[in-house]
């Protein structure tokens, strides 16, 4: 027998055997360390594979341990680390395990791109945030992040700003069956009714470019200093100015600002979860026959809506996000009698 080989040595667990890599001569194991004297850590922000994380109430730089793969960390994450945890410059430290998630907020680029993209972690309310004007309110995209909040298990926020430019009163006639928590702000208004919301919670931001999220997040932690950008006159859009999420402390919570987006596809929810994110047409899909799409003939939706029992706006959007799922055309969003 070879010397050093480490076969036939009963002292030897077989996890504990150590194999040459192919090409190299550098040993290795198949036994993972256990990291024993690892540090939890809360990441706080995510730039080209080094984390922030906030450890014994220090801010640490790390990246990810080799043996945890292509395995995602994201912002919200509990994470396990060792190496240097002191905080100081030019010191880095290593992410050597993710914890289990309560939550996940995902989305995809489309209603049929099949790659998720997770958000953020652990979170527990989402604040969807959108404007009354400049640019106009989108109750579409609203629709989307409701769908998202209830998949992820997130208890959903609406958050209006530019009351100053517009009326609430119609945009929240739109969602009044469902009692949805919401406030309204305006510039240089009073925003004690949002933190109200947002203490000791860890809540995720979310809107379109332009709504006046990140100048809400400046405002409500001064010290973030997240930039600020301007609606373009022309296409009535955003400019991008938050270009990763970041976490911010808030009153014994967390508020996570995401940058904006222009999309947020639901591919990764099923379509009977898709129709569960409209709550207040549950009881008209009750009525519908075994199998129903709700995007042809036969559909109760349409009855409902003929009998005024339901928002024909809301049976719409339902019916877009069903046919975005399967690629169709968005003119079914127009399927049945419930038409835009």
């Amino acid at each position: 027998m070879r010397a050093g080989s480490g076969r036939g040595r009963p002292d030897l667990d077989e996890d504990d055997i150590r194999v040459r890599a192919r090409g190299g001569s550098r040993p290795r194991t198949r036994k993972r360390p256990r990291h024993e004297d690892a540090q939890e850590g809360f990441v706080t922000a995510v730039d080209r594979g080094r984390y922030r994380c906030l450890v014994n109430g220090r801010s640490v730089v790390a990246m990810k341990a080799r043996e945890l793969g292509r395995g995602s960390i994201v912002v919200g994450d509990r994470v396990a680390l060792v190496g240097d945890l002191s905080g100081r410059p030019d010191t880095l430290a290593r992410v050597v395990r993710v914890e289990e998630r309560s939550s996940v907020l995902r989305r995809t680029a489309d209603d049929t791109d099949p790659v998720e993209r997770v958000i953020v972690a652990n979170a527990d309310r989402l604040v969807i945030v959108c404007a009354l004007a400049d640019p106009d309110p989108q109750p579409r995209f609203i629709d989307r992040c409701l769908v998202a909040a209830y998949d992820a298990g997130l208890e959903p926020l609406l958050c209006l700003t530019k009351a100053d430019l517009a009326d609430p009163d119609e945009l929240l006639a739109l969602y009044s069956a469902l009692d949805l928590p919401h406030v309204v702000t305006r510039r240089d208004g009073d925003l004690s009714p949002l933190l109200d919301h947002l203490r000791g919670r860890v809540s995720v931001l979310i809107g379109s470019s332009g709504v006046g999220k990140s100048t809400l997040v400046n405002l409500l932690v001064p010290e973030a200093d997240r930039a600020v950008g301007h609606v373009n006159p022309v296409t009535g859009r955003g400019r991008h100015t938050s270009t990763s999420a970041v976490a911010l402390p808030i009153e014994g919570g967390w508020i996570i600002d995401t940058p904006g987006v222009r999309s947020f596809g639901l591919a990764h929810v099923e379509p009977d979860d898709v129709v569960a994110g409209f709550p207040d047409l549950a009881d008209a899909v009750d009525e519908c026959p075994p199998g129903c799409t709700h995007l042809g003939d036969g559909c109760a939706l349409d009855a409902w809506v003929d009998e005024g029992r339901v928002e024909a706006a809301r049976v719409v959007s339902l019916r877009r996000l069903l046919a975005g799922r399967e690629g169709e055309d968005a003119a079914a969003d127009g399927a049945g009698r419930a038409r835009s």
